[in-house]
Parts: C-alpha cells; structure tokens; sequence
C-alpha cells in the first residue's frame, strides 16, 4: 500500500478552502514531493459547503479518486460540524484544526471524539485575517496553523510559494497581509 499524506478542508464558498488546498500542494510540490490537490462543490453560490483535497507522497501518486480517510482536517467554518461530515474516515490518530475562538477541549466536545489518539487544534483564523488582510478569508491563517501542527510542510515553504506565485495576481499590501495572517496562524494556533 502506498504512503500518502491526506488532507481534507472543509469550508464554505469564498472562504479560500479550494485556494489553500492550492497553495499547500504547491509548496509541497516545490519542497520535493509528489502532491494532488482538488476540490470539490456542488452549486457555485456563496456560502455553499466547499470541501477542497490534498493528496502528498514520497512517491508518485498512482490513486485519483476523492480523499475518504484523511488524517488532517481543517475546518474554515465550524458552523459546518454536525452538517457536513467534517469527522467522516478519520482515523483514531486524526488532527483536527478548527476556525475557532473556542479551546481544542471545546472543539473536541463539539467534534465528539472518543479517541485519546485524535489532536484538537484551534485558532481564531477570521479575526486573524480581518486584522491583517481586512477580509474574512480564514485559509492563510490556516495554513500557518497546518504547519505548526504537523511536520510534512514548513512556515517558510509555504510563504515562499505564496510570495512568488501569487506575487503577480496580487498587490504587495496583499501578500503582506497573507504574510502576517499565516505567521499569525503559526504563532496562535493551540492545540490538545
């Protein structure tokens, strides 16, 4: 059986799940490895539950099909727990990183999880990107708190693939903004 690295992103439209997903592979791709990365919606309005997909492996990655068993999840809008089957496939060893003001031990009650083995990470990513982007767009604090959580992709990769790939569609005070919300994600994120 192959060794993958999957990650499941759940989130509701224009809340940059799809574009994380995005930016993760392509900074896993440029550290090395071998990566997926998709979405998937259903009627494109704003608001709709978004699920977007990260596959990453040593190796090259011979499945295509929809991640069912990931063992990271992040979570944009915790108003989908409950709704949206953010637990779903899971295994007992699962990480969990929830937009939250709330503490893990909260976000675990909620997540109902039984399993000791299972990590509970929180961070108030909305507030964090309305202070340094001035929008709600909760990805980028995320994945700054992914990279703190887990060990398979750096801070640094992840701002030097935001920085020269986005460079161009966006205005410095932009990346700048994206910067400091995934620094921010980094250094704020708390876990169980």
């Amino acid at each position: 059986m192959e060794n993958y690295i999957e990650v499941r992103w759940h989130g509701r439209a224009q809340q940059g799940v799809v574009t994380a997903a995005k930016v993760l592979g392509e900074a896993c791709l440029r550290s090395g490895k071998f990566v997926q990365a998709f979405p998937e919606f259903g009627p494109e309005r704003m608001g709709a539950p978004v699920r977007a997909y990260n596959r990453i492996s040593d190796e090259p990655i011979r499945l295509h099909c929809q991640v069912t068993d990931p063992r990271y999840v992040l979570i944009a809008d915790p108003t989908l727990i409950g709704v949206a089957g953010v637990t779903d496939g899971t295994p007992e060893n699962a990480i969990f990183i929830v937009n939250t003001h709330k503490s893990p031990s909260e976000m675990r009650s909620e997540l109902k999880l039984t399993s000791k083995g299972a990590k509970v990470f929180t961070l108030d990513a909305t507030k964090i990107s309305l202070e340094t982007i001035g929008r709600v767009m909760p990805n980028t604090p995320m994945l700054g708190a992914l990279s703190k959580a887990t060990s398979f992709i750096t801070l640094d990769a992840l701002i030097e693939n935001f920085k020269e790939n986005y460079a161009k569609k966006y205005s410095p005070k932009v990346i700048e903004g994206n910067v400091a919300a995934m620094n921010r994600g980094f250094n704020e994120v708390k876990g169980e």
